[in-house]
């Protein structure tokens, strides 16, 4: 996706930006590259800076439900100290470096309906302009795709994804929200659990992994919440049975039995931790629910699977076009 636009805090004749991102999907952690492309306006212009946000669409609950908002989770500087004369381009190529904990936004290569962007800003002359969202699109890491994968052989599947404004608390989270993969639970485990949801918080080392299940109620006991976290090595995977490993995970928060040690550390060296229990009623104390926007149609095949072969719902579609073309509180008109 290309945008291009007049600055419109520097009127008619004043410079246009063009951002362009090269093709293919990133990955957390991972470089993203592109090229800043100006053009010259009616007169020679000071170009203090340009800058470059990486935005998110995140949930926020609150005592009135839940709300969405922006927000800017990292700034990076790419060019700017330049004078660029009238009518003159000019191109400025950029590599930038993911944060670890950036969100999945596709899986198989279906969109999961996470919407971020990269959105760019340029300062000229003491003003500053905010041009549209470039979308970003960010594929998992191989430990992380590992997993997902171990999830649709054992029989889960994706029901949605969306990001939480908040913390984790007990975890190494960097960013001030967190991506839950929410799968609908694989079918010896349907009698226990309403659905599962997956966290990562990736490193330089590893990743942690984060599994909460929506746990049913019976004769005698309300639904609740259980937690337990995991680190796995970004080294482990062609080592790992991750069938075996995370079915083991699985039994553990189904079961309530205290974790194994983890498999893999990093950071601050966190370890598996066994469960523990959340006692409100799972409609009003779970941690999340599917997201507005979010929910992704997909087969009952697996993840996998129904993935890579499920169809984005339209109001997925109408958020994400929504977000990249009426995000204009700072700018002008369309060039």
């Amino acid at each position: 996706m290309v945008f291009k636009r007049l600055l419109g805090s520097l009127g008619v004749g004043g410079p246009t930006v063009d951002t362009v991102l090269d093709p293919g999907s990133a990955a957390p952690g991972g470089a993203l590259t592109g090229r800043v492309h100006l053009k010259g306006g009616a007169a020679d212009f000071d170009i203090e800076h340009i800058t470059l946000e990486l935005v998110a669409q995140v949930e926020a609950e609150h005592d009135d439900g839940e709300s969405l908002g922006t927000v800017t989770f990292e700034r990076f500087v790419v060019g700017g100290g330049f004078r660029l004369a009238e009518g003159a381009e000019h191109s400025v190529p950029f590599t930038l470096s993911l944060p670890w904990e950036t969100p999945i936004t596709e899986l198989y290569g279906q969109g999961l309906g996470i919407v971020l962007g990269v959105r760019t800003e340029l300062s000229v002359a003491g003003a500053k302009d905010k041009g549209d969202l470039d979308q970003l699109a960010v594929g998992p890491l191989p430990v992380q795709e590992a997993i997902l994968e171990a999830f649709g052989r054992l029989g889960f599947g994706f029901k949605s994804a969306d990001l939480e404004y908040g913390r984790i608390g007990g975890t190494g989270q960097q960013l001030p929200f967190y991506q839950e993969i929410e799968l609908t639970p694989a079918p010896q485990y349907a009698h226990a659990v309403n659905e599962i949801e997956v966290t990562f918080l990736a490193g330089p080392g590893g990743v942690e992994v984060v599994l909460e299940a929506d746990k049913r109620g019976g004769l005698f006991a309300e639904g609740h919440d259980a937690i337990t976290r995991f680190t796995v090595g970004h080294d482990d995977v062609p080592h790992q049975d991750w069938n075996a490993l995370v079915d083991g995970w699985v039994r553990q928060l189904v079961e309530h039995h205290s974790a194994r040690p983890a498999h893999g550390s990093y950071g601050q060296g966190y370890e598996g931790h066994g469960p523990y229990e959340d006692h409100r009623h799972h409609d009003a104390g779970h941690r999340s629910g599917p997201g507005v926007g979010t929910a992704v149609a997909v087969g009952a095949a697996g993840l996998a699977v129904g993935v890579a072969g499920g169809l984005v719902a339209a109001e997925v579609v109408d958020e994400v076009g929504d977000f990249f073309e009426g995000d204009d509180e700072d700018e002008g008109g369309e060039d």
